[in-house]
């Protein structure tokens, strides 16, 4: 007899479970959508200031790579510095930023990816060109260079 009062009052407070779980979503679902990327040209601004900020602009970067399928003959990514993210990527600091640097040096490994920094930057944080990474190439002016990548259809990032 319990069991049958049970489903019966479960069955009974079935349709209210129902409206209320669509009370909180008067919308719908989001429709999931697949896509195919390529043959993207892309140029991320980046002045950041933490650790976790620059690892997460290689991440996205790295995933952008990836769904275009890594070809450096179609897609490229150009990552600018020019803030407070520079420190990190000075030789002398490799030893605090080890794991960051291995990070985005390996990033680079397909030739998707590359890293571009302001040299005027570098200079007000007291950094040359000797100072900094190999891995990393040294440009003029940040803005100029986002700018140059842009009028050569690069999509801005940020």
């Amino acid at each position: 007899m319990r069991t049958f009062v049970f489903a019966l009052l479960f069955t009974a407070l079935l349709p209210n479970l129902a409206l209320a779980a669509e009370a909180n979503a008067p919308w719908g679902h989001a429709k999931a959508v697949e896509q195919v990327y390529a043959k993207e040209k892309v140029v991320y601004d980046v002045a950041v200031d933490s650790e976790a900020a620059v690892r997460s602009v290689i991440s996205r970067a790295v995933l952008l790579a990836n769904l275009n399928g890594n070809d450096p003959f179609d897609t490229k990514i150009v990552i600018v510095l020019h803030g407070d993210e520079i420190p990190f990527f000075a030789i002398k600091n490799y030893a605090k930023y080890r794991d960051l640097m291995q990070r985005a040096q390996g990033a680079t490994q397909t030739g998707v990816i590359e890293f571009r920094m302001c040299r005027i930057a570098a200079k007000g944080h007291g950094f040359e060109p000797a100072d900094i990474h190999g891995f990393v190439t040294m440009v003029p002016m940040a803005d100029a260079e986002i700018v140059r990548l842009q009028q050569a259809g690069y999509a801005y990032m940020r």
